[in-house]
């Protein structure tokens, strides 16, 4: 019986985590064939809260690059346009091929994914759709704490602008600043668009088992936390059919694209800083271009240009991976960009666990093991609960087979004499349920802490497990949790139908063909949880079986 029990436990779980995708499956874009570019001079309608007519210009390969080689990436800039068209981390490997670095943004045939900004009069039209920026060279690298990049237009009517980025050592920030001198007699008002564009498809690498949401994200302290997934961005924009669903106008947070592990993002208020908007100014436009890119941006407001007067206006770009410790620095809720999915509830606290046992141990691996004590512990009422009532259920299964051998064609009989069994015995048949169902959430919300954590990517262990966050090379792990499932099912109560006795003895198999595929990482969990479930439930049985043998010893 308790077998049975602890079988639908573990297909359920499972069910759960596997399944969540199928029935509740993240919206992708349809693969139809994106329509040609239309003119960046023309304004669209609707475009009240969007960055319209710089939202359509032109992302065809660059002319001039600009090549920057930081500590931590290395960066190629379009010198026509200013555009960011190609970010390389070199700090991580890429997904599918741990020999090369990783590439985030790229403007490739198969992969557009890249940083625009551009300068609008207040009625939307471009201001430099024709003039090209230059830059005095074609290659920097960082020597000291900083490098800075600074392209210039030539004057156009009366106005010089410059666009500088900043790149710092050890960081991922992007300094992305605009130098704007109004030679003219006139105050010049203008407007900043800021914004992150991609294709729809999945990332590198991206499978059924480490599939995790791809798309816009918003944040403001409006609307909160907002994904705006592709899917809902797939009707006609112009005509207002699009079932986006994000807050359009703030003076607050951020906006950018989110993927597994990495993320681009424009912020708004840096912490602990000023925001670059005011009164809710900032406008935010997610939407499908008529190319078929995705656009997640930004409209600024400037401040006013007084006549002969320069203005400065830096905005900070994060491109990078989603490191907890380096985000909540970055902006105010920039870590709810990690997706756990509809688990943050149990997710969130157990990552915040798992990265206070790493300040202390310094190794991801050992704070898995930690971690998973202390949930261990915390989860004790109800485990020792689920154990004692299995090793009830073991101790009195010889009784209970003889009971089976004596009434086997009176079912009813059978049943009366079972209950009444577990009458003298204080055993609770449902007593090993409510606790393992319980334990579910926290089984999920733990799984996804540790499957969305980019902490473990490239973070060794021991010995000959060098990254957490891919398969173990040897299979060692998967192979000693299988082993410890296989234990798991002798401790348990035999099942008393056959077809689950197989079941039972097919399961460890099971489990450790699709562990084969699971990160390291949360292999390591699974396998310190059976150990440490192994021997509570050995103790169980061990206690139990003493007290079943002292109170026959007394009855008689």
């Amino acid at each position: 019986m308790e077998s049975k029990k602890l079988l639908m436990f573990f297909a359920l779980a499972m069910a759960i985590l596997l399944g969540w995708e199928y029935f509740f499956p993240t919206p992708k874009p349809d693969a139809q064939t994106a329509a040609q570019t239309q003119q960046a001079s023309q304004p669209q309608s609707g475009a009240t809260t969007a960055v319209t007519p710089t939202a359509e210009t032109a992302v065809g390969g660059s002319q001039q690059p600009i090549v920057v080689t930081t500590d931590t990436l290395k960066a190629t800039i379009d010198e026509k346009t200013g555009d960011l068209r190609q970010l390389v981390l070199l700090k991580f490997n890429a997904t599918s091929d741990a020999s090369k670095p990783f590439v985030l943004f790229d403007n490739s045939q198969n992969y557009k994914y890249m940083a625009q900004t551009a300068l609008l009069n207040r009625q939307g039209d471009y201001l430099f759709k024709d003039v090209a920026f230059t830059a005095p060279q074609k290659q920097y690298t960082l020597n000291g704490d900083k490098v800075e990049v600074r392209l210039t237009a030539p004057p156009t009517n009366g106005i010089e602008v410059s666009k500088i980025y900043t790149f710092t050592k050890g960081s991922y920030l992007i300094d992305v600043r605009y130098d704007v001198a109004n030679k003219t007699s006139q105050p010049l008002q203008l407007d900043a668009a800021y914004r992150v564009l991609r294709d729809g498809k999945e990332p590198d690498g991206s499978g059924y088992f480490d599939h995790t949401y791809t798309g816009p994200v918003v944040y403001t302290p409006e609307g909160k936390f907002q994904k705006v997934s592709f899917g809902d961005l797939d009707g006609d924009y112009t005509s207002g059919r699009d079932q986006a669903d994000y807050v359009r106008k703030t003076d607050s947070g951020w906006i950018g694209m989110t993927q597994h592990y990495f993320m681009a993002t424009w912020i708004i208020q840096p912490k602990g800083a000023q925001s670059i908007c005011r009164d809710g100014a900032c406008q935010l436009d997610v939407r499908k271009r008529t190319d078929g890119l995705y656009s997640a941006g930004m409209r600024v407001p400037l401040p006013t240009i007084a006549p002969n007067a320069t203005l400065n206006f830096p905005v900070e770009l994060y491109a990078g991976p989603q490191e907890y410790s380096v985000v909540t620095q970055v902006a105010d809720h920039l870590q709810l960009i990690k997706d756990y999915g509809k688990t943050s509830l149990f997710a969130t606290p157990l990552f915040w666990l798992l990265n206070k046992w790493h300040e202390l141990v310094g190794n991801w691996g050992w704070a898995i093991v930690l971690l998973t004590l202390t949930v261990k512990a915390v989860l004790f009422p109800l485990t020792n609960a689920s154990y004692k009532s299995m090793a009830k259920m073991r101790a009195v299964a010889p009784r209970l087979q003889a009971l089976k051998e004596q009434f086997g064609d009176d079912r009813m009989k059978l049943q009366q004499e079972m209950m009444a069994m577990y009458k003298k015995e204080k055993i609770n048949p449902l007593g090993g349920c409510l606790p393992m169902l319980l334990q579910i959430p926290v089984f999920i919300g733990l799984y996804w802490a540790l499957f969305a954590s980019v902490e473990l990517r490239q973070a060794p262990w021991i010995g000959w497990i060098t990254d957490l966050g891919r398969q173990d090379p040897y299979y060692v792990l998967p192979i000693l949790m299988a082993v410890t499932m296989y234990i798991q099912t002798h401790l348990n109560p035999p099942p008393p139908d056959p077809m689950q006795a197989k079941m039972m003895k097919i399961m460890p198999v099971a489990f450790s063909v699709m562990f084969f595929f699971f990160p390291a990482g949360l292999v390591l969990y699974w396998l310190t949880n059976n150990i440490l479930t192994i021997a509570q439930q050995w103790y169980i049985n061990k206690r139990i079986e003493k007290q079943q043998k002292l109170h026959h010893r007394l009855e008689a």
